[in-house]
């Protein structure tokens, strides 16, 4: 097994080590793979040829694990972990959790709220004036002013708050490499202003030119008009190719982001992969158990970044970005023979995929030199005229990986854009994904079936899931199988009404689909939808969007839901007379629910007709079908 990084004093004497070059403090438990950033930026940063150590899940209380390894020669890095720490800490509906799969145990409440803030604060405190540099999710996402939906107001950007010199944003392996070597050549954290993807504050008359400035943070607190303009500025120019400088002003200081860093080379990428990883937890979480959050990718295989689906709901692209970044085929396939020689290993890979699984190259191959498209999705309403759909490669490398000696199945678990599938000419990949590469469920996202909602989404209409689903069970049949869909479906998305959510019941019930789960939408920061969530407006049109706000109203759209559990009916029977729909109560084969005792069934009427209309599209799986909603901690992420 590779060595860990020191994670004490005795690691630095062990090693010969006086004083570390770069210390990281992360939110997680120091887990060594390379599903979690922690373990790349620090790998990365050893490769360069400094010595680094990690501090994991510090106890905030005290100065104690803060001062454990002394102070680093050059600068701390500091992270919340894989995901925001808020989002690890509660809710859509904002109440706490009671398990954090990225602690040891599984723990709940070892790290604090907000953990970059308060962990740049803590070491500031002690240790001054020290370079401190703040990245991973929390800290991209919250670049910028943000609505904060824990707070439910707008909070200024994470770099003000936290106190930190620099962040960074992005995957980071590029935008490290050069901090790094420039602080260790001897330049001020100050003067580090021409880095790509990274942010700083500065005074008002050092602000660089060329910039699309925002409104400020007053204004976007004060204005949601402004908030929605802001939001389109940062959205628009998130692009490597042609993204501009961002300029935020805060108070008496002006927040700057450089334009996106570029995507890491094949080449590149292959080498980040390469890098010694342990690949487990460290051994001092043994006696816990262990970390959870390895169970869904220990066995699993990332062979791309990036995602141009671009789904309002989703952070990947304000955050990994729309351009695709692929690994070899050499690399995934070194990659898949070290996994055939681990220990625990029984012969099943659980995935080969990133954000989107079949993504393996370019949406089109004018975005190389023009960037993606402004303002546009590649897929969303219908797909770009321009896409190039093709699994060639994807289903190339699969077919080796299956080929290995010691490997019994190979899955892809991360999620599949149907949509992208359909697009693209040639059945083979459909046809072999179906045969070799379903572990009896396949999750796929239609969302929800209400075309408003769909739109408001960023999502393709229904009709391409039903195409897809029928064709799904027709291969499924002809190879015979008992395989199934599950589809992931958001209840209370901005734009989806109570007549939204009877319509989608409808299309559960029509289509014998049960979901044992559903989720909720959950606002969280660096997201067109959030924007819609908190100013009730699209930022791209300005026009008004109906945002289902109440608890009572979220509540009755998750009822809809799973309308057939005798828990919901008295919500679900409110919701329906609300939305004009008393049709749907009764004991006729189209009804949602039954009446309650003693209460005459509904006249017939036009309602009645119209809940009565069917679905052509094939069943989505049979009646009673556990659809659970399950996601793979550090895969792919609403928010």
């Amino acid at each position: 097994m590779n060595k860990f990084l020191p994670v004490c004093r005795e690691d630095m004497a062990d090693l010969g080590i006086q004083q570390l070059d770069f210390i990281i403090v992360t939110g997680d438990a120091y887990v060594d793979h390379p599903s979690f950033g922690t373990a790349i930026i620090s790998r990365v940063i050893e490769a360069e040829g400094y010595t680094v150590g990690v501090i994991s899940q510090p106890d905030w209380r005290s100065d104690r694990d803060f001062t454990r390894f002394g102070r680093p020669k050059y600068a701390f890095l500091v992270n919340s972990g894989n995901i925001d720490s808020m989002v690890a800490h509660y809710t859509a509906a904002k109440k706490r959790r009671s398990e954090d799969a990225y602690t040891p145990g599984g723990v709940a409440g070892k790290r604090p709220d907000r953990a970059v803030i308060v962990y740049c604060r803590k070491l500031r405190e002690i240790y001054g004036d020290i370079p401190l540099i703040i990245g991973g999710l929390e800290a991209s996402l919250r670049r910028f002013a943000h609505y904060d939906y824990w707070d439910d107001a707008v909070r200024p950007s994470i770099l003000a708050d936290s106190g930190a010199d620099l962040l960074t944003y992005g995957m980071g392996e590029l935008q490290t490499i050069a901090i790094v070597n420039r602080l260790a050549a001897g330049e001020d954290i100050h003067s580090l202003r021409d880095i790509r993807g990274t942010c700083y504050l500065c005074a008002p008359s050092e602000t660089p030119y060329g910039g699309a400035q925002c409104p400020d943070y007053a204004q976007v607190c004060a204005d949601k008009t402004a908030y929605c303009k802001a939001t389109k500025i940062q959205m628009d120019q998130q692009d490597e190719v042609y993204g501009k400088i961002i300029l935020q002003r805060h108070g008496d200081r002006m927040l700057v982001q450089n334009p996106p860093m570029r995507v890491l080379t094949t080449e590149e990428l292959d080498r980040v992969y390469a890098l010694p990883y342990a690949r487990t937890w460290h051994p001092m979480y043994d006696k816990a158990g262990g970390v959870p959050g390895i169970e869904e990718v220990e066995f699993s295989i990332a062979h791309n970044r990036g995602c141009f689906g671009n789904c309002n709901f989703c952070s990947i692209a304000f955050h990994q970005g729309r351009k695709i970044a692929v690994r070899s085929e050499e690399s995934v396939l070194r990659e898949a023979e070290l996994l055939t020689k681990l220990p625990n290993f029984k012969g099943y890979i659980h995935d080969v995929g990133g954000p989107t699984a079949n993504f393996r190259q370019p949406s089109c191959h004018k975005q190389l030199t023009q960037g993606l498209c402004k303002g546009k999705k590649c897929l969303a309403p219908k797909p770009c005229p321009a896409l190039e759909a093709d699994h060639s490669q994807y289903l190339q490398m699969l077919r080796k990986i299956r080929a290995l000696p010691g490997v019994k199945r190979v899955f892809i678990r991360s999620g599949i854009r149907y949509d992208y599938m359909m697009a693209d000419p040639d059945d083979t990949f459909f046809n072999e994904l179906v045969e070799y590469h379903v572990s009896g469920q396949l999750k796929v996202a239609p969302e929800h079936c209400s075309s408003d909602v769909l739109d408001a989404m960023g999502k393709p209409h229904i009709d391409v899931y039903k195409a897809f689903a029928e064709k799904f069970y027709r291969i499924t049949k002809r190879l015979g199988r008992k395989q199934f869909l599950v589809p992931y479906l958001m209840s209370s998305h901005p734009g989806s009404t109570l007549k939204d959510a009877v319509e989608l019941a409808l299309f559960l019930k029509e289509n014998h689909i049960h979901p044992e789960q559903v989720q909720d939408f959950y606002p969280t920061p660096g997201t067109v939808s959030t924007c819609m969530f908190y100013t009730g407006m699209d930022p791209y049109t300005l026009k008004p969007i109906f945002v289902p706000r109440t608890p009572e109203e979220k509540a009755m759209q998750r009822a809809l839901l799973q309308y057939f559990l005798p828990k919901n009916r008295e919500l679900v029977a409110k919701a329906l007379r609300m939305a004009g729909r008393r049709d749907l109560i009764g004991t006729g084969p189209n009804c949602l629910i039954p009446p309650p005792a003693g209460e005459k069934q509904p006249a017939r009427g036009a309602g009645a007709r119209a809940g009565q209309q069917k679905n052509p599209a094939n069943r989505s799986g049979p009646r009673g079908q556990d659809n659970a909603r399950k996601r793979p901690p550090a895969r792919r992420k609403r928010p």
